[in-house]
Protein backbone atom coordinates (compact mmCIF):
# COMPACT_ATOMS: atom_id res chain seq x y z
CA UNK A 1 0.00 0.00 0.00
CA UNK A 2 1.41 3.36 -1.02
CA UNK A 3 -0.50 6.55 -0.13
CA UNK A 4 -0.97 8.70 -3.20
CA UNK A 5 -1.13 12.46 -3.74
CA UNK A 6 0.55 13.10 -0.41
CA UNK A 7 3.51 15.36 0.21
CA UNK A 8 5.10 15.73 3.63
CA UNK A 9 8.02 17.92 2.54
CA UNK A 10 7.65 21.66 2.80
CA UNK A 11 4.34 21.56 4.66
CA UNK A 12 4.83 23.73 7.71
CA UNK A 13 1.30 24.89 8.50
CA UNK A 14 -2.27 24.67 7.31
CA UNK A 15 -1.85 27.61 4.94
CA UNK A 16 0.90 25.85 2.99
CA UNK A 17 -1.20 23.21 1.22
CA UNK A 18 0.62 22.15 -1.94
CA UNK A 19 -1.07 21.82 -5.30
CA UNK A 20 -4.32 23.10 -3.87
CA UNK A 21 -5.99 23.66 -7.22
CA UNK A 22 -5.26 20.15 -8.46
CA UNK A 23 -6.28 18.59 -5.17
CA UNK A 24 -9.52 20.54 -5.12
CA UNK A 25 -10.36 19.37 -8.63
CA UNK A 26 -9.69 15.77 -7.67
CA UNK A 27 -11.80 16.14 -4.55
CA UNK A 28 -14.69 17.54 -6.55
CA UNK A 29 -14.36 14.73 -9.08
CA UNK A 30 -14.38 12.12 -6.31
CA UNK A 31 -17.44 13.65 -4.65
CA UNK A 32 -19.26 13.72 -7.98
CA UNK A 33 -18.41 10.08 -8.64
CA UNK A 34 -19.53 9.10 -5.13
CA UNK A 35 -22.83 10.89 -5.62
CA UNK A 36 -23.31 9.27 -9.05
CA UNK A 37 -22.89 5.84 -7.51
CA UNK A 38 -25.42 6.59 -4.79
CA UNK A 39 -22.81 7.23 -2.08
CA UNK A 40 -22.65 10.07 0.36
CA UNK A 41 -25.83 10.81 2.29
CA UNK A 42 -25.90 10.49 6.04
CA UNK A 43 -23.55 8.56 8.32
CA UNK A 44 -24.06 7.23 11.85
CA UNK A 45 -22.15 8.82 14.75
CA UNK A 46 -19.98 5.69 14.95
CA UNK A 47 -18.49 6.60 11.54
CA UNK A 48 -16.87 9.71 13.03
CA UNK A 49 -14.20 7.72 14.92
CA UNK A 50 -12.67 4.79 13.07
CA UNK A 51 -9.69 2.44 13.36
CA UNK A 52 -7.53 2.42 10.25
CA UNK A 53 -4.79 0.04 9.12
CA UNK A 54 -2.43 -0.06 6.16
CA UNK A 55 -4.76 -2.16 4.04
CA UNK A 56 -7.67 0.24 4.45
CA UNK A 57 -5.72 3.52 4.39
CA UNK A 58 -6.52 4.46 0.81
CA UNK A 59 -10.24 3.77 1.19
CA UNK A 60 -10.78 5.02 4.74
CA UNK A 61 -8.46 8.03 4.67
CA UNK A 62 -7.44 9.13 1.16
CA UNK A 63 -10.81 8.59 -0.49
CA UNK A 64 -12.75 9.85 2.52
CA UNK A 65 -10.63 13.02 2.61
CA UNK A 66 -12.31 14.11 -0.63
CA UNK A 67 -15.51 14.58 1.41
CA UNK A 68 -14.29 15.65 4.83
CA UNK A 69 -10.97 16.38 6.59
CA UNK A 70 -9.59 13.22 8.18
CA UNK A 71 -7.56 13.67 11.38
CA UNK A 72 -5.01 10.92 12.04
CA UNK A 73 -4.25 9.95 15.64
CA UNK A 74 -1.06 7.84 15.76
CA UNK A 75 -1.02 5.94 19.05
CA UNK A 76 0.11 2.74 20.79
CA UNK A 77 -1.21 0.75 23.73
CA UNK A 78 1.94 1.35 25.77
CA UNK A 79 1.89 5.13 25.23
CA UNK A 80 0.52 6.85 28.34
CA UNK A 81 0.20 10.34 26.75
CA UNK A 82 -1.81 8.69 23.94
CA UNK A 83 -4.30 7.47 26.54
CA UNK A 84 -4.81 11.08 27.63
CA UNK A 85 -5.02 12.62 24.16
CA UNK A 86 -7.11 10.04 22.30
CA UNK A 87 -10.28 10.42 24.43
CA UNK A 88 -10.16 14.20 23.89
CA UNK A 89 -9.91 13.78 20.13
CA UNK A 90 -12.71 11.21 20.12
CA UNK A 91 -14.98 13.49 22.13
CA UNK A 92 -14.25 16.44 19.84
CA UNK A 93 -14.90 14.34 16.73
CA UNK A 94 -18.41 13.63 18.01
CA UNK A 95 -18.91 17.20 19.19
CA UNK A 96 -17.93 18.61 15.77
CA UNK A 97 -20.61 16.32 14.35
CA UNK A 98 -19.23 15.49 10.91
CA UNK A 99 -16.93 18.46 10.33
CA UNK A 100 -14.01 16.03 10.48
CA UNK A 101 -13.45 12.28 10.88
CA UNK A 102 -10.94 10.89 13.39
CA UNK A 103 -8.88 7.93 12.14
CA UNK A 104 -6.96 6.08 14.86
CA UNK A 105 -3.76 4.29 13.75
CA UNK A 106 -1.95 1.84 16.03
CA UNK A 107 1.72 2.36 15.15
CA UNK A 108 2.78 -1.08 16.35
CA UNK A 109 0.42 -2.73 13.89
CA UNK A 110 1.10 -0.22 11.09
CA UNK A 111 4.82 0.44 11.03
CA UNK A 112 4.85 1.37 7.34
CA UNK A 113 2.40 4.23 7.87
CA UNK A 114 4.49 5.47 10.77
CA UNK A 115 7.57 5.50 8.54
CA UNK A 116 5.79 7.16 5.62
CA UNK A 117 4.63 10.03 7.81
CA UNK A 118 8.12 10.41 9.30
CA UNK A 119 6.86 10.09 12.87
CA UNK A 120 9.59 10.24 15.51
CA UNK A 121 7.39 10.01 18.57
CA UNK A 122 3.79 9.55 19.66
CA UNK A 123 1.17 10.73 20.13
CA UNK A 124 1.35 12.43 16.75
CA UNK A 125 -1.59 14.04 15.00
CA UNK A 126 -1.84 14.68 11.27
CA UNK A 127 -4.65 15.51 8.88
CA UNK A 128 -5.39 14.52 5.30
CA UNK A 129 -7.43 17.00 3.25
CA UNK A 130 -8.30 16.15 -0.34
CA UNK A 131 -5.42 13.68 -0.36
CA UNK A 132 -2.91 16.20 1.01
CA UNK A 133 -1.13 15.36 4.29
CA UNK A 134 -0.72 18.08 6.93
CA UNK A 135 1.14 17.76 10.26
CA UNK A 136 -0.96 19.21 13.09
CA UNK A 137 0.90 18.62 16.37
CA UNK A 138 2.93 16.07 18.30
CA UNK A 139 2.59 15.15 21.95
CA UNK A 140 -0.06 16.34 24.37
CA UNK A 141 -1.73 19.67 23.66
CA UNK A 142 -4.28 21.66 25.68
CA UNK A 143 -7.85 21.36 24.47
CA UNK A 144 -8.19 25.05 23.49
CA UNK A 145 -5.15 24.67 21.20
CA UNK A 146 -6.60 21.48 19.71
CA UNK A 147 -9.92 23.22 19.05
CA UNK A 148 -8.15 26.16 17.39
CA UNK A 149 -6.18 23.78 15.16
CA UNK A 150 -9.32 21.86 14.22
CA UNK A 151 -11.18 25.07 13.42
CA UNK A 152 -8.33 26.15 11.15
CA UNK A 153 -8.28 22.73 9.50
CA UNK A 154 -12.02 22.85 8.83
CA UNK A 155 -11.70 26.35 7.40
CA UNK A 156 -8.95 25.21 5.02
CA UNK A 157 -11.09 22.25 3.96
CA UNK A 158 -14.05 24.49 3.18
CA UNK A 159 -12.28 27.42 1.54
CA UNK A 160 -9.59 25.63 -0.45
CA UNK A 161 -11.23 22.32 -1.26
CA UNK A 162 -14.97 22.84 -0.87
CA UNK A 163 -15.28 20.21 1.88
CA UNK A 164 -18.50 20.81 3.79
CA UNK A 165 -18.30 17.73 6.00
CA UNK A 166 -20.65 14.81 6.58
CA UNK A 167 -24.31 14.76 7.58
CA UNK A 168 -24.69 12.74 10.76
CA UNK A 169 -27.88 10.84 11.56
CA UNK A 170 -27.99 10.67 15.37
CA UNK A 171 -30.47 7.79 15.26
CA UNK A 172 -28.62 5.75 12.65
CA UNK A 173 -26.42 3.81 15.08
CA UNK A 174 -29.35 2.34 16.90
CA UNK A 175 -31.09 1.12 13.77
CA UNK A 176 -28.35 0.61 11.18
CA UNK A 177 -25.95 -1.19 13.46
CA UNK A 178 -28.38 -3.03 15.68
CA UNK A 179 -30.90 -4.10 13.07
CA UNK A 180 -30.21 -3.83 9.32
CA UNK A 181 -26.46 -4.56 9.26
CA UNK A 182 -26.37 -7.88 11.12
CA UNK A 183 -28.92 -9.56 8.84
CA UNK A 184 -26.96 -9.60 5.58
CA UNK A 185 -23.67 -9.97 7.42
CA UNK A 186 -24.93 -13.02 9.28
CA UNK A 187 -26.02 -14.59 6.00
CA UNK A 188 -22.68 -13.91 4.35
CA UNK A 189 -20.73 -15.19 7.36
CA UNK A 190 -22.84 -18.35 7.39
CA UNK A 191 -22.15 -18.80 3.68
CA UNK A 192 -18.43 -18.46 4.36
CA UNK A 193 -18.55 -21.13 7.08
CA UNK A 194 -20.53 -23.44 4.79
CA UNK A 195 -17.92 -22.95 2.06
CA UNK A 196 -15.13 -23.78 4.51
CA UNK A 197 -16.95 -26.93 5.62
CA UNK A 198 -17.26 -27.96 1.98
CA UNK A 199 -13.56 -27.33 1.32
CA UNK A 200 -14.36 -24.38 -0.97
CA UNK A 201 -11.67 -21.98 0.25
CA UNK A 202 -12.15 -19.64 -2.71
CA UNK A 203 -15.85 -19.33 -1.95
CA UNK A 204 -15.15 -18.70 1.73
CA UNK A 205 -12.62 -15.99 0.88
CA UNK A 206 -15.09 -14.26 -1.44
CA UNK A 207 -17.84 -14.40 1.20
CA UNK A 208 -15.63 -12.90 3.89
CA UNK A 209 -14.45 -10.17 1.53
CA UNK A 210 -18.07 -9.34 0.71
CA UNK A 211 -18.72 -8.74 4.40
CA UNK A 212 -15.62 -6.59 4.79
CA UNK A 213 -16.50 -4.50 1.74
CA UNK A 214 -19.64 -3.37 3.62
CA UNK A 215 -18.26 -3.55 7.16
CA UNK A 216 -14.43 -3.18 7.18
CA UNK A 217 -14.28 -3.46 10.97
CA UNK A 218 -16.15 -6.78 11.20
CA UNK A 219 -13.84 -8.80 13.46
CA UNK A 220 -15.39 -12.18 12.63
CA UNK A 221 -14.91 -11.61 8.90
CA UNK A 222 -11.33 -10.38 9.40
CA UNK A 223 -10.45 -13.49 11.39
CA UNK A 224 -12.24 -15.83 8.98
CA UNK A 225 -10.63 -14.26 5.93
CA UNK A 226 -7.15 -14.47 7.40
CA UNK A 227 -7.67 -18.13 8.28
CA UNK A 228 -9.15 -19.03 4.89
CA UNK A 229 -6.34 -17.29 3.03
CA UNK A 230 -3.76 -19.12 5.14
CA UNK A 231 -5.38 -22.48 4.39
CA UNK A 232 -5.52 -21.59 0.70
CA UNK A 233 -1.79 -20.83 0.65
CA UNK A 234 -0.72 -24.03 2.39
CA UNK A 235 -3.11 -26.55 0.84
CA UNK A 236 -0.86 -27.30 -2.15
CA UNK A 237 2.42 -27.15 -0.23
CA UNK A 238 4.76 -30.10 0.19
CA UNK A 239 5.63 -29.68 3.89
CA UNK A 240 8.91 -31.58 3.70
CA UNK A 241 10.07 -29.58 0.69
CA UNK A 242 9.05 -26.25 2.21
CA UNK A 243 10.87 -26.92 5.47
CA UNK A 244 13.98 -28.17 3.67
CA UNK A 245 14.12 -25.07 1.48
CA UNK A 246 13.73 -22.81 4.53
CA UNK A 247 16.55 -24.65 6.29
CA UNK A 248 18.83 -24.59 3.25
CA UNK A 249 18.15 -20.95 2.35
CA UNK A 250 17.85 -18.89 5.56
CA UNK A 251 18.20 -15.63 3.58
CA UNK A 252 15.44 -16.53 1.09
CA UNK A 253 12.52 -14.41 2.29
CA UNK A 254 9.87 -16.26 0.30
CA UNK A 255 11.12 -19.60 1.65
CA UNK A 256 10.86 -18.27 5.21
CA UNK A 257 7.38 -16.84 4.57
CA UNK A 258 6.17 -20.19 3.20
CA UNK A 259 7.60 -22.04 6.20
CA UNK A 260 5.96 -19.56 8.58
CA UNK A 261 2.60 -20.18 6.90
CA UNK A 262 3.14 -23.90 7.35
CA UNK A 263 4.18 -23.42 10.99
CA UNK A 264 1.05 -21.46 11.80
CA UNK A 265 -1.29 -23.82 9.95
CA UNK A 266 0.23 -26.65 11.98
CA UNK A 267 -0.39 -24.85 15.27
CA UNK A 268 3.23 -23.77 15.84
CA UNK A 269 2.30 -20.15 16.44
CA UNK A 270 5.43 -18.94 18.21
CA UNK A 271 7.67 -20.69 15.66
CA UNK A 272 5.88 -18.89 12.83
CA UNK A 273 6.08 -15.49 14.53
CA UNK A 274 9.70 -15.96 15.58
CA UNK A 275 10.75 -17.01 12.08
CA UNK A 276 9.29 -13.88 10.50
CA UNK A 277 10.56 -11.50 13.20
CA UNK A 278 14.04 -12.88 12.61
CA UNK A 279 13.59 -12.53 8.84
CA UNK A 280 12.60 -8.88 9.30
CA UNK A 281 15.69 -8.35 11.45
CA UNK A 282 18.04 -9.77 8.79
CA UNK A 283 16.55 -8.08 5.72
CA UNK A 284 15.89 -4.63 4.30
CA UNK A 285 13.82 -2.89 1.65
CA UNK A 286 11.15 -4.87 -0.18
CA UNK A 287 12.23 -8.15 1.42
CA UNK A 288 11.74 -6.68 4.89
CA UNK A 289 8.35 -5.27 3.95
CA UNK A 290 7.23 -8.64 2.54
CA UNK A 291 8.16 -10.46 5.75
CA UNK A 292 6.64 -7.77 7.96
CA UNK A 293 3.35 -7.67 6.06
CA UNK A 294 3.00 -11.44 6.15
CA UNK A 295 3.62 -11.35 9.89
CA UNK A 296 0.82 -8.79 10.26
CA UNK A 297 -1.46 -11.08 8.24
CA UNK A 298 -0.63 -13.99 10.53
CA UNK A 299 -1.47 -11.83 13.55
CA UNK A 300 -4.99 -11.57 12.09
CA UNK A 301 -5.24 -15.38 11.99
CA UNK A 302 -4.65 -15.63 15.74
CA UNK A 303 -6.42 -12.44 16.83
CA UNK A 304 -5.13 -9.20 18.36
CA UNK A 305 -5.89 -10.15 21.98
CA UNK A 306 -3.76 -13.29 22.01
CA UNK A 307 -0.68 -12.79 24.25
CA UNK A 308 1.52 -14.46 21.61
CA UNK A 309 0.52 -11.71 19.18
CA UNK A 310 1.26 -9.04 21.76
CA UNK A 311 4.71 -10.50 22.40
CA UNK A 312 5.45 -10.79 18.69
CA UNK A 313 4.37 -7.17 18.08
CA UNK A 314 6.82 -6.05 20.74
CA UNK A 315 9.59 -8.14 19.21
CA UNK A 316 8.79 -6.74 15.77
CA UNK A 317 8.96 -3.16 17.06
CA UNK A 318 12.39 -3.87 18.56
CA UNK A 319 13.89 -5.13 15.31
CA UNK A 320 12.34 -2.33 13.25
CA UNK A 321 13.63 0.47 15.43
Amino acid sequence: MQPRNMSMSGVVDLAAVKAAGEAKAKAEQTRAETARQGGGGTVPPSALVIDVDEAGFERDVLQRSAEVPVVLDFWAEWCEPCKQLSPVLERLAREYNGRFVLAKIDVEANQMLMQQFGIQGIPAVFAVVAGQALPLFQGLAPEPQIRETLDQLIQVGEQRFGLTGLTVDAEADGSAVAAPAPGPHDAALEAAVDALDAGDLGGAIRAYRNVLSDDPANSEAKLGLAQAELLSRVQEMDPQKVRQEAADRPDDVQAQIAAADLDLAGGHVQDAFGRLVETVRRTAGEDRDAARLRLLELFEVIGPDDPRVTAARTALARVLF
